[in-house]
């Protein structure tokens, strides 16, 4: 029997293209692009998520657009802790942080010294302990899966700034990879092709317009085509072009086929009897990629696995997170974590 004490819980995802944060008791209180303005000759904060979205590609060079994470690791430390604290000072929540158990959703494949800044963040901001879990862990548990079992799963989440692939059982990640393919990289080939097809620059913004609406990965009935407006890289002036679905979906394939090759790697590093457990359970898509149109479809085709796509793709790791949060809580009012570590928490035997 283990003494239960309240504290403050706390879980982010720290996306690319989003960041969400969940506060235990408040449900999401914060759901933006994970995007910043600053006036570079003051060095203030001009805009943040939503607004400093709008701003991109449209400002004078005295603004700078920041992605303080990329790839899901911090690239600028003093961006990330000026977002943290616009997050929770808008919202008036920057007393949940004192003593509080925080949990922060990375990719895969980020390093020791990557975690150790991610943890550096939300230490500075008064936390207590922090966890970091895998995102695609979060995924899975958001997406329904109950992981605790004994029963392999087979997870693919396909965010703004990476793809993570990775095998599930019995609490735990058997084995993952992370491959930095995912919705910044279509929207980065799609303007690859514009600029060589077309002689046309055109913005990430009009690129993502693209991928949404007429991204798909197989053919479908009724496709559509798209006027879109840039400008010329020889003239420099104003252009437009039409793009269709079948110009789209070939960029799309030819990036996906990295991410088919990642999936094949996970599916022979597996043991036998997980291997039957996935040709049962199937394959689950997690993360923005997973709206594309046919996803399901393509990879059913390829795996002749059972394919589901999420009930809510975008919002799986966030909606993990807060399952967890039982979990963790349990946790460490039990013992099991050790927080001496300065935050840096490990199982005790």
């Amino acid at each position: 029997m283990y003494q239960e004490t309240k504290r403050p819980f706390i879980s982010l995802d720290l996306g690319t293209s989003n960041i969400l944060a969940y506060v235990s008791g408040q449900g999401i209180v914060y759901n933006q692009p994970s995007l910043m303005a600053y006036d570079i000759n003051t060095n203030t904060l001009v805009a943040i998520g939503e607004d400093a979205y709008d701003m991109v590609g449209k400002t004078s060079d005295n603004i700078r657009i920041i992605t303080p994470l990329i790839d899901g690791v911090i690239a600028d430390l003093d961006a990330a802790k000026d977002l943290l604290k616009h997050i929770f000072n808008r919202l008036k929540m920057m007393n949940f942080w004192k003593n509080s158990i925080v949990v922060l959703a990375c990719p895969s494949g980020v390093t020791e010294l990557e975690r150790d800044a991610l943890k550096m963040v939300a230490k500075d901001m008064g936390a207590d302990l922090v966890v970091i879990e895998e995102e695609v862990k979060m995924a899975a548990i958001g997406a329904g899966i109950n992981i605790e079992l004994p029963n392999g799963h087979l997870v693919v989440d396909i965010g703004g700034g990476t793809t993570d692939i990775a095998i599930l059982s019995a609490g735990e990640v058997v084995t993952s990879k992370s491959v930095k393919v995912a919705g910044n990289y279509f929207n980065n080939e799609i303007l690859k092709y514009v600029r060589s097809e077309y002689n046309m620059a055109i913005g990430t913004t009009t690129s993502e317009n693209v991928k949404k609406n007429m991204g798909s990965l197989v053919q479908y009935p009724n496709e559509r085509s798209m006027q879109i407006y840039g400008r010329d890289i020889i003239s420099g002036l104003p252009k437009e072009a039409k793009l269709n679905s079948e110009e789209i979906r070939n960029i799309l394939l030819s990036a996906f086929s990295k991410i088919t090759d990642l999936v094949i790697e996970i599916l022979e590093e597996i043991p036998p009897e997980l291997a039957g457990d996935i040709m049962k359970n199937g394959m689950i898509l997690c993360g923005g990629g997973a709206l594309i149109r046919n996803i399901d479809k393509y990879f059913y085709d390829i795996f002749q696995l059972p394919t589901k796509i999420a009930a809510e793709p975008l919002g799986c790791v966030i909606e993990g997170t807060k399952a967890y949060e039982k979990i963790i809580v349990k946790r460490v009012n039990e013992g099991l974590y050790d927080a001496s570590q300065d935050t840096y928490l490990k199982k005790l035997s």
